[in-house]
């Protein structure tokens, strides 16, 4: 039996996170493929769909005919727990082949807290922890992305890690698993010698750590000559990184969910605190012309109604302006939204408010980081209090009513009266909304500072766990009203900083906390910290060891061998500068000499001019111009898009609309909305053969010609049967029946008791909904319900007699089937009747 049709999958928490079937997923067969490589994200589905970088890698590794790329993410608790109860490994989105089974299995690293995930998906797959432990029967087991610039806490755990850019890294390493396994006999330590030789690749194996007296490192000595130390890989120009013309789309809803579009990489800042600033050196800029070419197929193939301009810091983008404008003139018609998620305060324009809500506003985050100017001089994040402040009345004038702060404390050289100024400027930027009442009109994010390697803040200690509470609770007494106050727990702020700042010997306490219990530590609600206290306690380590000490600028560091393209002198340079709170100008006004960048094959790539008239587009017709006609849809929902759930579906809908260039009628407002109605809402895990909707689109569209343009665009298993125009009716028709087949699968219900429960006129049932539990009658919504076969039931119900219960329900009710066994019966809604 297929995972997906078993009995206990239906009960699981959102199971449309493992169904698959995504549009533009690709499924190669592992046979006509020289080299498997299976994307792993340690993290749920929903957050690892929104991660732009590991669609970019699938997008390229498929690109090549001799490589499959699959993808799969962390399980949830639950999922975990029934897997590992039945004896089921751990399997790829795409082909449902064992993870096991693949050449490479290759992590996505975003943050320290989902290495706990990682062990979980080893363990599932049937893979051993240590690298040492595993020969060439098991996958290459590698990482990459920002957390693996200290890779060493988990470095055992790895065969190979990836550091900096992974686009043309990932392709490489392919390269040489292909070339190992066209030789017979290959031992895993050639493979891995192999890949020492790509850049930016760091073989934890090769390495040989020792410590001294004081608990600080002694020497990392490597076991390669001329390979003492391992530098980033850079893209030097991101154009070679080619925007996927056609992104994954989720049938579900994710974290980000919108198309993005990478417009730069690296920042020219230099915000001492910000670890991405210094790792991502240095910036290089998409040109605008690619930017605005690659967006419309995107938007096209996708169907997604917004596009996220993705940047370390987007309103630095040099052509941003011509570019907004270029965007929504050509997409604004079609109800396409921009939306910037990470904009500085210092550079941003007005001009920018006027392109955005040409559709809709998608929201403003300014991050302060800090209360004052003295405090933000020593951060170098160069932005007075006044500046956030006419921005804040700016943003509020445009008519945006909500706007988000973040701030954080325990910076170095942090004050009592910092925390005080914290609290005064988030009460000032909620004034310069200029209207009262109810609704909170700003949201303020506080979270503990955490120091992270390759920043000239890597040698201060960071603030106890006690202290960040008392700081963060300050402030959240001391705002309220129409401020919102979100904050990150100090206990999941001290285990970043550990392992953020950590070495090798943190890993048996990462898999001892993993074997007592720890999951998802970034979900506050699955964070546990007397786990990793008890760990801590039980491998004898000392987590105050990683945080609270300061660190000499002479002390060799655990990612020393490590290279990020910045010069250690220029961190030290930038320390001493923090601490006389003297600034250090933006690299794009003079060069900084920061060391990244060596004047012949990487430097900063900049697009200094570029007009929005070069693009030469018709502009959209005004949708509210044109001819309006109403159609119903009926359509099917079997396999396995039953798990969706009805707010899934109609996003999907919506969607694949666009996708078949179906152009739907939106309501008017702040937040225009496609306008669709659904007639009946299916319970997730239900069937359908006859599902309705009616729709509203622009211009005149025959029947089937909507038919054969949809249908292309919808996953498997949701399919277009029937279309009528109904401009014309006046009022839409009420569901009357619905009609229903039980799969009994081996049970076997009592024909007296079903001939029973039709004899009696009233039969008590408990409905359970959102306002609690009440008795209704069970009886009264039923037609008809009886056995068809030894292996079926049928059941029609009416909806205009009351409340009803659902299918499964009555037949619970009626036959006394208990809650294990009714999990087993599977229904499908055969037909429905309007009246």
């Amino acid at each position: 039996m297929d995972l997906f049709d078993e009995p206990w999958f239906a009960g699981i928490r959102h199971p449309s996170r493992y169904i698959g079937e995504e549009i533009h997923s690709i499924r190669k067969d592992p046979s006509s493929v020289e080299v498997s490589i299976v994307l792993a994200f340690p993290d749920v589905y929903e957050v690892g769909m929104s991660h732009l970088g590991l669609k970019i890698l699938y997008h390229i590794l498929n690109g090549f005919d001799w490589i499959a790329a699959e993808r799969v993410y962390s399980p949830w608790v639950d999922m975990e727990k029934e897997l590992r109860a039945r004896g089921l490994g751990l399997r790829a989105i795409e082909s449902g082949r064992s993870v096991r089974n693949f050449d490479i299995l290759g992590f996505s690293l975003q943050h320290e807290l989902t290495l706990t995930n990682v062990l979980t998906m080893l363990q599932l797959a049937g893979i051993p922890f240590l690298s040492r432990d595993r020969d060439s029967s098991f996958p290459l087991v590698i990482a990459g992305g920002p957390a693996c610039f200290n890779p060493e806490p988990v470095a055992l755990l790895f065969d190979a890690i990836v550091i900096g850019d992974g686009e043309e890294a990932a392709a490489e390493i392919c390269r040489k698993v292909r070339e190992r396994k066209r030789r017979a006999g290959s031992r895993r330590e050639d493979l891995l010698h192999d890949i020492a030789e790509v850049e930016g690749v760091y073989v934890p194996r090769l390495f040989e750590v020792s410590y001294g007296q004081q608990g600080t490192i002694a020497e990392v000595k490597s076991t390669r000559p001329g390979y003492e130390r391992v530098r980033k890989a850079i893209l030097p120009d991101i154009e070679r990184a080619a925007l996927p013309p056609s992104q994954l789309v989720p049938n579900i809803e994710l974290v980000h969910d919108r198309l993005a579009i990478e417009i730069s990489r690296g920042c020219t800042r230099g915000c001492r605190f910000c670890q991405a600033g210094m790792i991502y050196r240095p910036v290089r800029e998409r040109s605008p012309q690619s930017v605005i070419d690659a967006a419309g197929p995107a938007l096209r193939s996708t169907g997604y109604e917004e596009l996220s301009l993705l940047s370390l810091s987007a309103g630095d983008y040099t052509c941003l302006s011509p570019l907004l404008k270029g965007l929504m003139d050509i997409h604004s018609g079609r109800n396409i939204a921009v939306s910037l998620p990470s904009l500085r305060v210092g550079s941003l324009d007005p001009a920018w408010f006027e392109q955005i809500k040409r559709v809709r506003k998608t929201g403003f985050t300014l991050a302060a980081e800090a209360g004052n100017d003295r405090l933000r001089r020593i951060i170098n994040k160069g932005l007075t209090n006044q500046e956030i402040l006419e921005m804040a009345r700016e943003v509020y004038r445009a008519g945006w009513n909500l706007i988000k702060l973040y701030f954080m404390v325990g910076l170095p050289e942090e004050e009592e009266e910092d925390i005080n100024d914290i609290v005064l400027l988030a009460r000032e930027v909620a004034n310069q909304c200029g209207s009262k009442g109810g609704r909170p009109k700003l949201n303020v994010s506080v979270a503990a500072f955490v120091p992270k390697s390759h920043t000239p803040f890597m040698w201060s200690p960071q603030l106890s766990v006690e202290e960040s509470g008392r700081r963060i609770q300050k402030i959240r007494s001391g705002l309220g009203g129409r401020i919102h106050v979100k904050w990150n727990p100090p206990e999941m702020s001290r285990l970043e900083g550990v392992f953020a700042r950590g070495d090798r010997r943190l890993l048996p306490v990462l898999i001892e906390a993993w074997e007592r219990g720890a999951r998802f530590d970034a979900w506050s609600e699955h964070f546990k910290s007397e786990i990793w206290t008890e760990s801590f306690r039980s491998c004898g380590i000392d987590p105050d060891f990683y945080l609270s000490r300061k660190r000499s600028t002479d002390e060799t560091l655990p990612w020393d061998h490590i290279d990020c393209g910045v010069t250690k002198s220029f961190f030290i340079r930038e320390w001493k500068r923090a601490l006389k709170a003297e600034p250090t100008p933006d690299c794009r006004h003079g060069c900084s000499e920061c060391g990244v960048c060596d004047h012949r094959r990487v430097d900063p790539v900049l697009h200094q001019q570029w007009s929005a008239a070069a693009i030469g587009f018709e502009p959209a017709e005004q949708q509210d111009s044109r001819e309006k006609k109403k159609y119903r849809l009926v359509f099917t929902k079997v396999g396995k898009t039953r798990h969706l759930s009805h707010l899934e579906l109609v996003r999907l809908f919506a969607r694949a609309f666009r996708r078949a260039e179906l152009e739907v009628v939106h309501s008017a407002g702040y937040h225009p909305m496609p306008r669709i109605s659904f007639h009946s809402a299916l319970p997730v895990g239900m069937e359908s053969l006859d599902e309705c909707m009616d729709i509203r689109l622009h211009g005149d569209i025959s029947p089937e010609a909507i038919r054969t343009r949809l249908n292309p665009a919808l996953p498997h298993g949701i399919r277009i049967v029937g279309v009528q125009d109904v401009t014309g009716e006046k009022k839409s028709p009420m569901l009357k029946e619905s009609h229903f087949r039980m799969m009994l699968d081996g049970l076997k219900p009592s024909d007296s008791a079903l001939e029973a429960f039709m004899k009696t006129d009233f039969v008590p049932a408990l409905k359970r909904g959102k306002g609690g539990e009440r008795t209704i009658n069970a009886r009264a919504s039923v037609v008809s319900i009886e056995r068809t076969s030894s292996h079926e039931i049928s059941l029609v119900l009416s909806h205009n007699l009351g409340p009803q219960l659902r299918p499964i329900e009555i037949l619970q009710t009626a036959c006394g089937i208990g809650d294990e066994e009714v999990k087993r019966i599977r229904v499908v809604k055969t037909r429905q009747i309007m009246a």
